[in-house]
């Protein structure tokens, strides 16, 4: 258990491009404790395990993975979104959805799959083939598959490339193998479709511009992510919303 914990942290702190001793400045523990506990002749407390945790900005789920290691009950709840202990949360984001209005609102989980969306949203996705739209919806794929909206996103390599480095930092950040695997099938559509990683973009923000009946809609986008989560399930929830970029735009949605 000891031994395991410790590889386990070791792994982490690598990832993070850190030596003993850069986390050693930033947690206050000894480099000699460090080294004891990664080795496994140490065996790290539960507040020394979520204290390193805090330290190397591990996922919340990978927290409680770490303290199974070390033979220490998990710390995080891990609950389903529909779970009555977080309806009060999902009710206050999707009143944001609503609050919105006109403009696109979506709420995403941790690997980009629809959870909920404003109904402004419904316009933005004609012409997607059906099979693109069935639950879970997943907006990275939609983006940049050649049957969803790649055909209509007049700026279709700056947009993917967006999205790709967007990815590419997350799965940096959670060591998911599932997020890697979004990374390589996003690689394989956006060869399909030409749109390899775009180049720096020269503006002021990323935009999305996307080709519809009523002529090109200009949009950037924020994302907001819950800084308070306890809970693993709501760590990786995201509000992504769209503004205009334009005065047409605007006047489209007004």
């Amino acid at each position: 258990m000891t031994a395991a914990v410790g590889e386990l942290l070791r792994e982490w702190r690598e990832s993070r491009a850190l030596s003993q001793q850069a986390l050693s400045d930033i947690s206050t523990v000894s480099t000699r404790h460090l080294s004891r506990v990664e080795t496994g002749k140490a065996r790290p407390t539960p507040q020394m395990i979520l204290h390193l945790s805090e330290q190397l900005n591990i996922p919340l789920r990978e927290r409680n993975r770490l303290l199974l290691a070390g033979g220490f009950a998990p710390r995080y709840g891990d609950s389903s979104l529909d779970d009555d202990s977080l309806a009060g949360v999902m009710a206050g984001l999707r009143d944001l959805l609503d609050a919105h209005l006109p403009y696109p609102a979506l709420l995403l989980d941790d690997y980009w799959d629809v959870v909920d969306a404003n109904a402004a949203v419904d316009a933005l996705l004609v012409g997607c083939a059906p099979h693109l739209l069935e639950p879970p919806i997943n907006v990275l794929r939609l983006c940049v598959d050649p049957q969803g909206l790649a055909p209509r996103i007049a700026n279709l390599a700056e947009w993917s490339g967006h999205l790709l480095r967007q990815l590419r930092h997350r799965a940096l950040q959670t060591r998911d193998a599932r997020h890697a695997g979004l990374v390589n099938e996003l690689d394989e559509l956006a060869a399909l479709v030409d749109a390899p990683d775009g180049p720096a973009v020269t503006g002021p923000v990323v935009t999305l511009e996307l080709e519809t009946a009523d002529g090109t809609l200009r949009f950037f986008s924020t994302t907001a992510r819950l800084t308070t989560a306890t809970d693993a399930a709501l760590e990786g929830l995201h509000l992504e919303t769209f503004l205009p970029a334009d005065a047409s735009t605007r006047r489209r949605f007004g």
